[in-house]
């Protein structure tokens, strides 16, 4: 039996983040860089993804980051070889990377779908494909989809799109869990709530304080935590997934949502 420092240490791990530069995502790469991963930042945000390792190397991490378009199959194909080429392995996959532009249906383009459906959806397939390619020659790894709560209940009008793409990855979460388990390849998924990201704050550009302080005041009468979620608070659950404490877990979701689901 491992005791808890060792059950958390990733020490040897090389993980890839997609969208790791900002949100959810730069809270996981803190906790698996502090763990002692070398991690990989895939993000379109270049500057960031530079900007968050610099941060993290100055900490003494090893963190490098790459400009990752996860819907173009050759822009996934370059990241992968880039984190075998410069980190030896690849342990640790984090597919976080997701938009959510509300529009009703009505008034949502086709284009629009079909981008968020390349960008949440496919871009889990081709992650996974290549990835697990390289995880199944190591002998085993760990893949975790950040999905949302939207994955299982609807938590506004105008997120036709999003919900498709996160219920359909929730559904590869566990048809891919069940094809990988025997290549040592476990695959889990974390559903988070309402998390304070940048993100987030965009969906209400445009509208005045008095709109954003009751749209917030209406978000936490759902909440009975009443408050919204840190990313570091997905970080600690990926951390959980990512080490030895979830050892005997795969096909699974964990709902990170303050409680709204109960509501």
């Amino acid at each position: 039996m491992n005791n808890l420092s060792q059950l958390l240490n990733l020490n040897h791990k090389t993980a890839i983040i997609t969208g790791g530069a900002k949100g959810i995502g730069q809270g996981i790469a803190y906790r698996l860089a502090e763990a002692g991963a070398k991690v990989l930042i895939a993000d379109m945000d270049e500057e960031a993804g530079k900007n968050l390792t610099k941060e993290f190397t100055d900490k003494g991490w090893t963190v490098q980051s790459i400009k990752t378009d996860v819907s173009n199959e050759e822009d996934v194909k370059m990241m992968v070889a880039f984190a075998k080429e410069n980190f030896g392995s690849l342990d640790i996959l984090v597919n976080n990377a997701g938009i959510y532009p509300p529009a009703p249906i009505a008034q949502m383009a086709e284009e629009q779908f079909e981008k968020v459906m390349q960008v949440n959806l496919r871009s889990c397939f081709l992650t996974t494909k290549y990835v697990s390619e390289v995880m199944k020659t190591q002998g085993g790894g760990r893949i975790i989809n950040i999905t949302s709560i939207d994955a299982l209940h609807p938590s506004m009008i105008g997120l036709a799109h999003y919900d498709a793409s996160k219920h359909g990855m929730w559904g590869f979460t566990k048809n891919s869990a069940l094809e990988l388990a025997e290549h040592k390849i476990w695959v889990n998924a974390i559903a988070p709530g309402g998390i304070a990201t940048q993100g987030v704050e965009a969906m209400s550009q445009g509208a005045s304080a008095e709109q954003k302080a009751a749209s917030t005041r209406a978000f936490m009468a759902k909440v009975p935590m009443h408050r919204f979620g840190e990313p570091d608070e997905i970080g600690t659950v990926a951390l959980f997934l990512a080490s030895e404490m979830s050892s005997y877990m795969t096909g699974s979701q964990i709902v990170v949502d303050g409680g709204i689901l109960l509501s």
